[in-house]
Order: C-alpha cells, then structure tokens, then sequence
C-alpha cells in the first residue's frame, strides 16, 4: 500500500513538473519568433539573426558537451532548477539593458538560453527513471512531449498577437514568467537523479554482465574527461550509437522542413503566408498528442514499450511525410500528411527516450548529453545548408534531399535491430524468462547480446 500511494504521489508531482515545463516551454516559443524579430529590427542586419542563431545552437551544443559531467557531480533537480532562473534572470536583463547594451543583452539571452534549454532537457529526461520509477517512463515521456508540442503550437501561434499588441517588452516579461513558474515546480519536486542521488536498480543488461556497468571504471580512468564517458554509454548497448547518430540526421532534416514551411507557404499564397505554416503546425500537433494517447494506451494493456523498432520506423514514417507535405497535394491531403508527420514524431521521440533511459543512472545523463549535442549540430549545419540550398532549388527538393538522408540512416538502423533481434532470439529465451515480464517490453534486440 505504501509503495502503492508513493508511486501516485511521485506521478501527481511529475505532472506538476509537466505543467510547469509546458508553461516554460510556451515561453521559449512565444520568444523564439518575439527575439528573432527583435534581433532584426534592433540591428537592421540579416547577418546579426544569423549570429543570434549560431550563438544559441553552439551554446546548445557545447550544454551537451557538458551535461553529463555536470549532472555527475550536481542532482537533476539542482540542474533543472538553476537552468530556469539563470533563463529567467537573462531575460530580465535584456528586458532593462539600456539601448546602447542591447545588442551585448540580445547575444547573452541567445548563450543562456541554448545552454540552460539543453542541460534542463537533458537532465529533464535522465531523471524521469528515478521520478516516477522505470516501468512508467514511457508514460512519463508522453506527458511530457505531448505538453511541449501544445505549448509549441500556442506560442508560434500567439507570437504575433503579443508582439503586436503589447510589444516586445511585454512578450520578454511573460517569457521571464514561465522561466520563474517552471522554477519553481521543479523546486516542489523532492527528487535525486544526477548520480548524487540514490542508485536506481540495474537494469537488464547490467545484471548480464555487460554493457553499461563496464562504464564507470572508464569514468574513474578518464577523470576529468567527460566526453569519452559518453562515448562509452553508446558503446553499452549495440546499435546505440548507430541510434544517436539517426537522431542527430533526423535533426539535419528538421531544419529544412523548419525553414522551408514559411517558402512554401508563400508561394501557395503569398498574401497571407502564416495561414498555411500555423494550420499545418497545429495539425502536427495535434496527430502528435493523438499518437502519446495510443502509445500510453498500448503500454498499459500491454505492459510493452515501443522499443528502438518504433524509433526506426517512426523516423522513416515522418521524413516520409514531411517531403509528401511539400508535394503540392490537395489541402485535403496536405492536412493528412501533417497529422501522420506529427503521430510519427511522436512516436520517435517516446521510443528514443524511453531507450536511452534504460541505461544505467551512471550513463545516462552522459548518453542524453551527447544526444543532445549531436541534435544541435546536425540541426545547426542543417540550417546553414537549407539556407544555402533555398536559394537556388525547390523546397521539395531540399526536404527530399534532407529528409531522404534520414530515411536511409533509419533504414540501415532498422535493418541492424532486426538482425541483432534474430540472432539473439534463441539464446533470449531462457535469459527473458529468468529476468521476468517486466523488462520483456524492452528487449528488441537493440541491447546487450545474449542478454
């Protein structure tokens, strides 16, 4: 009964987290097209919204660098709690830099931002594990993208409004407030995590004897060095490397869809261009709640994860639909395209963390952390590339290009988990058997051999 009642009070705080990151994330949205705008007309310059661009994806990517030795020595909440305020308070000082200091104020609240953003999202989903316990991460993970993907969807969508009619000031202020409300439900939240915490159980793979428990000797030889220790927590399970640098080519295609949907859209009408950009992002949205609904549905009738499979063929499902979206199809056809886009981004995000979270809290952070920066570069050289290549081809053409490469990249990852599926199914047998039911929903041949 006990263990029954902590378990609904540790998921009735999560969703308190949940709600507060949501908020935050509307924030980051509603600020991502109120600074970008900002920027340009501040400067006068194309070329100062492009530095404001790299600075914050570098920033991004250097977070992910150091996420995982950051959350070695601090807990996830320290982590997610600091990330927040330091964002909060960047703002704050944009908000009443002098004139003469806004351009130096523009380029700080693009470094805290990219940084604070990824190491709360890498420690964010290494500690999901310990806040609501291992067999409920990938409801964890549902919850949790289904309330950014609504709260992205309501910022872009109010972004224009705000700035409108209240102004920038005004649209920096309520972003400083979600920045201070997440704050604070991450500071209500008595969790560990970090590896400062308690040790989580060991998961399957461990108790074979491989995998993620050979890494912490490569901790203590690497001392300081934390980036081979990341690359040691690939090394845990086979294919994850394979896994992390999809994710990073999936992250390569979304930036052309990003920065070809606005293209697009003006050559369908270019007198009211945000038409087509906000119907189709709303209906991305909504396929990708409706997809967390079914995913949690299916795990509790099941007690089955989707797996590394569902992140493989999810990542082929949406590149597919994003170059379909820019085929020229009816409205009609379009909008179905943008929910199947949305449900299979759903699908891969759930499955891609929910498979990382299965390593060892040891690795785990440094596994997100290196994710992460692989997103920010492939999403960061996507963008410069895209940008390049708009210029002188279609957008169909860039997506299918862009996108087409992640297919490829999916296909021989899936190709990879089935072979390692069928050669580990005879011995699997006895070993599933001996570890019981509750892990068997995650064993699809993307981890340990033999185990």
């Amino acid at each position: 009964m006990d263990h029954a009642n902590n378990t609904a009070l540790g998921e009735r705080r999560y969703r308190l987290l949940v709600a507060g990151y949501a908020i935050s994330s509307y924030g980051t949205f509603l600020n991502m097209v109120a600074l970008n705008l900002f920027v340009y007309e501040t400067t006068g310059r194309a070329l100062a919204l492009g530095l404001f661009m790299a600075v914050r994806l570098g920033a991004g990517f250097v977070a992910g660098l150091l996420a995982g030795g950051l959350l070695a020595r601090w807990r996830a909440k320290s982590v997610m709690l600091w990330a927040n305020v330091a964002q909060a308070a960047v703002m704050l000082l944009l908000i009443f830099a002098p004139d003469g200091l806004r351009t130096a104020a523009l380029m700080a609240v693009s470094l805290v931002v990219g940084g604070c953003g990824t190491l709360f999202m890498v420690a964010l989903r290494s500690s999901i594990p310990e806040m609501v316990g291992a067999d409920r991460r990938g409801w964890a993970n549902s919850l949790s993208i289904t309330g950014r993907s609504l709260a992205m969807v309501a910022g872009f969508a109010s972004a224009g409004v705000v700035v409108s009619l209240v102004g920038y000031t005004a649209a920096f202020v309520v972003d400083m407030t979600t920045f201070t409300i997440c704050a604070v439900t991450v500071a209500l939240l008595p969790i560990a995590g970090g590896g400062r915490g308690k040790a989580t159980a060991p998961d399957p793979a461990e108790a074979a004897g491989e995998g993620p428990e050979r890494a912490p000797a490569t901790e203590k030889k690497a001392g300081r060095r934390r980036t081979p220790v990341a690359f040691a927590a690939l090394a845990a399970a086979p294919g994850l490397g394979l896994m992390v640098a999809l994710r990073g080519v999936d992250a390569f295609g979304s930036s052309s869809h990003n920065a070809a949907l606005p293209v697009y859209s003006s050559e369908l009408d270019a007198s009211r261009p945000a038409v087509f950009v906000s119907a189709f992002w709303c209906l991305w949205a909504l396929g990708n709640v409706l997809a967390q609904q079914l995913i949690q549905r299916y795990a509790k009738r099941t007690g089955r994860s989707v797996g590394a499979l569902g992140f493989g063929y999810g990542t082929i499902a949406m590149s597919g639909a994003f170059i379909l979206a820019f085929a020229g199809f009816p409205l009609a056809a379009t909008a179905v395209i943008a929910l199947v886009a949305g449900a299979a981004d759903g699908l891969t995000e759930v499955s891609y963390t929910s498979h990382l979270q299965t390593l060892s809290d040891k690795l785990r952070g440094h596994a997100f952390g290196l994710s992460a920066t692989f997103e920010n570069l492939g999403f960061g050289v996507g963008t410069i590339l895209v940008a390049l290549a708009l210029d002188r081809y279609s957008p169909l053409a860039v997506v299918a290009w862009s996108h087409g490469a992640a297919i490829l990249v999916a296909v021989a990852f899936v190709f990879r988990v089935v072979r390692l599926r069928g050669a580990g199914r005879a011995p699997a047998g006895r070993g599933e058997a001996d570890a019981g039911g509750a892990h068997r929903g995650d064993r699809d041949g993307a981890e340990v051999p033999g185990s």
